[in-house]
């Protein structure tokens, strides 16, 4: 099984989910949950939860919550590799949850971004591994050259790479052409389709994912209840599988990372792209049917 090295944001998510509409400037009851979040912890708990062996890369601060964040990640069997950061506290993410599912995030990256060049094992990046980048990395001005030598690292080590987009916002702020910049000849790019809108100007996924392959040689794009779909470079047409049924949704928050840990243990070994789809299409249900952004146990 191919070993992979993610590089990425540790965060505490404090998820409200609100019972009725939001009353504002006013009070509305919720529901409060605190638990571990971050996209590349989340990719790097999942895989391990799944059986992968991977090796998770970031930073945090000196305190409680940084210490169980650590914990967490080894309890799920995840070989830990985190910094602690004397002056900058743990990553935080609040996730308010509207009545109707809606979520919209208020993000402190805290010590994520001050991940540098100098926090990166070396050890660990050797050919036959996979390197899964979080684009936060890339996107945070503070930890952006860690992110930047972890893909030259893993270029010169011989290893596949695989890219996420991380959020729409941010990645226009940032602008689509540094990105692509960044991160041309990426062998796999991850976005769902408000990214894949933000890099290429197409509202049709299949559309940008063809634009897309101008950079990278596959891409998927996760559509939520649509499924996700795949795309190399020279094919005639996507691949697409639809959507797993959920009974019930729990949480939503961190569904996306759950796809690409379902994606990535099936695409490595080889699987053809259906097979990987629905790999990640089964995780990702399962991640809205239970806790959301970290593996239900």
């Amino acid at each position: 099984m191919t070993r992979v090295v993610v590089v990425g944001d540790l965060m505490t998510d404090a998820v409200a989910r609100a019972r009725y509409a939001l009353a504002r400037a006013s009070d509305t009851p919720a529901i409060v949950t605190m638990h571990g979040g971050g996209s590349g912890a989340n990719i790097a708990s999942w895989l391990a939860v799944e059986g992968g062996e991977v090796a998770f890369i970031g930073r945090r601060g000196a305190d409680i919550t940084g210490r169980n964040r650590d914990m967490e990640l080894m309890g799920y069997g995840v070989d830990a590799r985190l910094v602690m950061d004397p002056e900058r506290p743990t990553g935080t993410c609040v996730v308010l949850v509207t009545h109707k599912g809606e979520r919209t995030m208020l993000s402190d990256p805290g010590a994520n971004a001050a991940l540098s060049p100098e926090d990166l094992p070396r050890d660990l990046f050797s050919s036959g591994a996979h390197l899964h980048l979080s684009g936060y990395t890339l996107i945070n001005e503070g930890s952006r050259d860690a992110g930047l030598a972890a893909l030259d690292m893993a270029r010169r080590g011989g290893m596949s790479i695989s890219v996420d987009c991380a959020s729409s916002a941010p990645l226009e702020r940032t602008g689509a052409e540094s990105f692509l910049e960044w991160t041309n000849g990426v062998k796999l790019l991850f976005a769902n389709i408000e990214q894949a809108k933000v890099l290429t100007g197409r509202d049709d996924a299949e559309s940008a994912a063809k634009v897309l392959t101008a950079w990278f040689p596959q891409v998927v794009i996760k559509m939520n209840s649509e499924g996700a779909l795949w795309y190399a470079n020279g094919r005639p047409d996507p691949v697409h599988v639809a959507a797993e049924p959920v009974d019930k949704i729990v949480d939503g928050t961190g569904a996306g990372d759950a796809f690409s840990a379902g994606f990535l243990p099936a695409w490595l070994a080889g699987k053809p792209p259906a097979e990987s789809l629905a790999a990640g299409c089964r995780l990702a249900a399962k991640a809205i049917m239970h806790l959301g952004a970290r593996p239900p146990f």
